[in-house]
């Protein structure tokens, strides 16, 4: 019985609802997508629930599900993952969180909550933030991502994960939240909102003043004067995806989250030189690094994160540029691919221009490659999808589909 590789190529965010400036289409269908139309007639679509249906879900969760976890189980925070996403150590009892550098004004109103998504110079403002010292005792130790995110981890005794997480309003023109317990009277989720919250305000204290954002303001441009954390968690007990599925993976994702999962999932993640995560990055490394760990993996997951920019950002033409720009990408892919890997080109959840946010519709998903099943689909988008030979599945079973059709799963029974 012949092998095959397999590529979970993901366009993050792709999937997108009807936009009546776009005729009623998606992106998708808007976009020009010959290389992604020529494959969906080579092989078959069908509509993905990542989780279940009608769940908005991060994507974090969303990769969990797709990679064989079931999130509900296992998921216990987004923070600890983007936390060994940058390449931070956390250890047993940590509190991760992931952050963002937001602008505020006096009154603690949030301006703008990714600070013109900032791209130089957040090194110098997360070594500000770790010379904050201990609060109460309890290490502070941050680390900048990519543009305007970072990463937190608090380090000391009595620290709990059981409190809100509503420091960051997840708007502009709202105020700064105040952390609390869940539950009134837990202790440790009491003293860990103390830390939190004091740690918030001392860093609006050392930011506020920073000489790159001095320099900033005298540019126009906004300060990132304040972290906001939010998405705390403990880093989850999970086995090794080879001790899943009996296969070793790649991964060559552009941002710290899908990073720190891979590494947490002992995934060997490959950096794409100019991979950047944002709207110019350069998708020539991501291919030819995906190439590379198609070299030395049976599995390789790829997550380019333009597509959920653009949506987040509201920019409909950015986005349907991106998507067009994936289908490059992929075209330049195929002939390396054909006859010899089984891949499945799909969004890890919808995020769609009209809300600037996740949604929880079903993603188009393609599989397309030796011994897949034809259907008599003709282009690649959600409407199709929705005609398409598999159907509407959930996405913890996608990792099944892949394994089996590569001729490398263990049979379930005698």
């Amino acid at each position: 019985m012949r092998k095959y590789k397999a590529l979970m190529l993901i366009g993050d965010g792709m999937a997108d609802r009807p936009l009546a400036e776009l005729g009623g289409k998606t992106c998708l269908e808007a976009a020009r997508t010959p290389h992604l139309d020529q494959a969906a007639k080579e092989g078959a679509l069908g509509l993905l629930d990542t989780v279940a249906p009608g769940l908005r879900v991060g994507s974090d969760t969303s990769h969990l599900a797709l990679l064989g976890y079931d999130p509900r189980a296992t998921y216990t925070g987004r923070g600890p993952l983007e936390a060994m996403g940058v390449g931070m150590e956390v250890r047993r009892g940590d509190l991760g969180f992931r952050c963002n550098f937001s602008t505020v004004d006096d009154n603690m109103t949030v301006i703008d909550r990714r600070a013109g998504r900032i791209r130089e110079g957040t090194d110098r403002l997360a070594e500000a933030i770790n010379q904050i010292g201990p609060i109460e005792g309890v290490q502070v130790l941050f680390k900048e991502s990519t543009e305007h995110r970072g990463a937190l981890i608090l380090r000391g005794e009595g620290l709990s994960a059981e409190i809100t997480d509503n420091i960051d309003p997840h708007e502009d023109g709202r105020p700064v939240g105040r952390c609390a317990a869940l539950e009134p009277g837990n202790k440790e989720a009491e003293f860990t909102a103390q830390v939190l919250n004091e740690l918030v305000r001392r860093s609006y204290e050392v930011l506020k003043d920073h000489p790159l954002n001095k320099e900033r303001q005298a540019a126009g441009e906004n300060p990132a004067n304040i972290i906001l954390p939010r998405g705390g968690g403990t880093a989850p007990h999970l086995k090794f995806f080879h001790e899943v599925h009996g296969i070793s993976a790649g991964c060559v994702v552009e941002v710290g989250l899908i990073r720190g999962l891979a590494r947490y999932l002992g995934m060997d993640v490959m950096d794409a030189p100019g991979a950047t995560g944002s709207l110019d990055t350069d998708l020539d490394s991501i291919r030819a690094t995906v190439l590379a760990a198609l070299d030395k993996h049976p599995f390789v997951l790829c997550n380019v994160k333009g597509p959920d920019v653009a949506a987040h950002n509201g920019d409909a033409p950015a986005k349907i540029k991106m998507i067009e720009a994936i289908d490059g990408m992929f075209g330049a892919l195929m002939p390396a691919l054909k006859g010899e890997v089984v891949v499945a080109v799909l969004a890890d959840h919808a995020t769609a221009v009209s809300t600037r946010d996740h949604t929880g519709d079903p993603v188009p998903l393609l599989l397309w490659g030796p011994e897949v099943l034809t259907d008599t689909s003709e282009a690649y988008h959600e409407r199709a999808a929705s005609h398409g030979g598999l159907n509407r599945f959930a996405g913890l079973h996608l990792s099944h589909v892949l394994t089996n059709l590569m001729n490398v799963q263990e049979k379930f029974g005698a």
